[in-house]
């Protein structure tokens, strides 16, 4: 999701634009999307709706001090038998032992949006991309023309019932997302923020076209700190074309055993080499203006032979799954990328399902269900719910399971799944308004999974199950 504020300056500068390298096809990649079922708005107030093939297990309601009004739920991480659950307000550390009967741990209230979470070992991170007074769980909202604090917070998580608040670091621009990179010495890791920057601000004005990187001491995290802060997707000239990267990256997804990096930087795609983490180097550039607006997220099938970005039209605030909306618009693109790593437009996936015009819906957060032999998926799309999706064929992608809710209460005007992933067996779903909901998935094309036990998953940082 984007920063809520400046939607209509970003979305006018977006218009702005152009190509330098594109795959973009003469004419656009089938879509594959299935026969159009009865549409979400058939469905009553939070009335469930879902495949055969899967099921809620388990929901944890939003509760006190997440009670307020734009206490949205953000995004997931896990380790172990826990589940941490980023909010606006903070965040929330589930036991998820018995997934049919998730117990919560803690709840630590420290505002800061969008509070996006990774983990490693006793250590979790958490990205703030709105201006703060200071870098306390105390401080009151900043403003973008004083010199406020905007970062990641670090949190010592080693007692799950009293996680402890340790340093802050702040970030140039702050960070609307981080992504967490093993260094390679163990005794070190780092976070690669990404922010898109201001466009009506002073301190931060778009376009803002780097990263910063932070170092982690793991042992003495006290003394993390940004280490560099390169200027990756500047204006780049092709032919007679004038590239331009419109405000910064929302997300990058790393693969760092294949020493790659997928950004996705609003107007653009790019895949970066990050052998050297320190030093990440740009290899390729796509644009798709046709059929993408904002590049939001991305992830790399388990061979690192595909690359799937997502389109968040809209920015997460408007209803584009409608029966009449295109099909590739606010939706995934699939590309295959070649040995000589080059990025090949494929196919484009969008859910099946039409949902209501009260209804916010667009791709948005998910990760691989790790079945040998496919490329499998699930991911969030806001209230067009969980969509469980088959890309092993990269121009037919598929629908193989979903499961949403009906229209939101006349007082709520977002709403839905913000991060879906998969973890040693179940689908954690991180709903808006809703909490956490915890989701069975029985079927023989994904049940393979099930025999393998992760120890950890952040979902931007992407681990081979050498299962393929």
């Amino acid at each position: 999701m984007r920063r809520v504020r400046p939607l209509a300056a970003l979305a006018g500068l977006l218009l702005m634009v152009t190509a330098c390298t594109t795959t973009e096809p003469q004419s656009p990649p089938p879509s594959a999307r299935p026969s159009a079922q009865s549409p979400s708005a058939s469905l009553g107030q939070d009335e469930i709706r879902h495949s055969a093939n899967m099921r809620l297990v388990a929901n944890v309601p939003l509760g006190p001090p997440f009670d307020g009004p734009e206490a949205w739920g953000t995004d997931l991480a896990f380790q172990g038998d826990y589940a941490f659950v980023g909010n606006f307000e903070g965040f929330t550390i589930h036991d998820i032992g018995d997934p049919a009967h998730p117990k919560v741990t803690a709840r630590v209230k420290c505002p800061g949006g969008q509070n996006d979470v990774s983990v490693s070992g006793d250590l979790l991170f958490v990205s703030v991309d709105f201006p703060r007074e200071d870098d306390t769980c105390e401080s009151g909202a900043g403003s973008f023309g004083e010199n406020p604090w905007e970062g990641v917070r670090i949190f010592d998580v080693s007692d799950k019932t009293h996680p402890r608040y340790v340093k802050s670091v702040r970030t140039h621009c702050g960070s609307h997302t981080h992504t967490m990179i093993p260094g390679k010495q163990a005794d070190r890791l780092y976070l690669y923020t990404s922010s898109a920057g201001q466009p009506d601000a002073t301190i931060c004005p778009s376009p803002h076209q780097g990263i910063s990187i932070i170092e982690v001491p793991v042992e003495n995290p006290e003394a993390a700190r940004v280490v560099a802060e390169p200027q990756l997707f500047e204006s780049r000239r092709s032919g007679d074309d004038a590239g331009f990267s419109s405000s910064g990256c929302h997300d990058i997804t790393a693969y760092p055993e294949k020493g790659l990096a997928a950004a996705a930087c609003f107007g653009d795609g790019w895949l970066l080499d990050i052998s050297d983490p320190v030093k990440p180097r740009v290899l390729q550039r796509v644009t798709d203006i046709a059929n993408f607006s904002i590049w939001h997220a991305a992830t790399f099938n388990d061979t690192g032979t595909k690359v799937v970005f997502s389109d968040e039209l809209g920015g997460g605030m408007m209803a584009t799954c409608g029966a009449s909306d295109s099909p590739t618009k606010g939706a995934d693109a699939i590309y295959d990328l070649t040995p000589d790593l080059r990025l090949e437009l494929r196919g484009y996936f969008k859910i099946p399902r039409p949902q209501g015009k009260s209804e916010n819906c667009v791709a948005h957060n998910g990760a691989l269900i790790p079945v040998p032999g496919r490329d499998i998926m699930v991911q969030a799309w806001y209230m067009g719910g969980v969509s469980v999706w088959d890309f092993t064929d990269s121009r037919r992608p598929r629908e193989i399971a979903f499961f949403e809710r009906g229209p939101l209460g006349p007082k709520l005007s977002l709403g839905g799944s913000w991060s879906a992933y998969y973890y040693n067996g179940h689908i954690y779903s991180s709903d808006i308004t809703k909490g956490l909901d915890i989701l069975r998935l029985d079927d023989p094309l994904t049940d393979p999974a099930k025999s393998l036990r992760l120890t950890e998953l952040n979902a931007q940082t992407q681990r081979s199950y050498g299962r393929a």
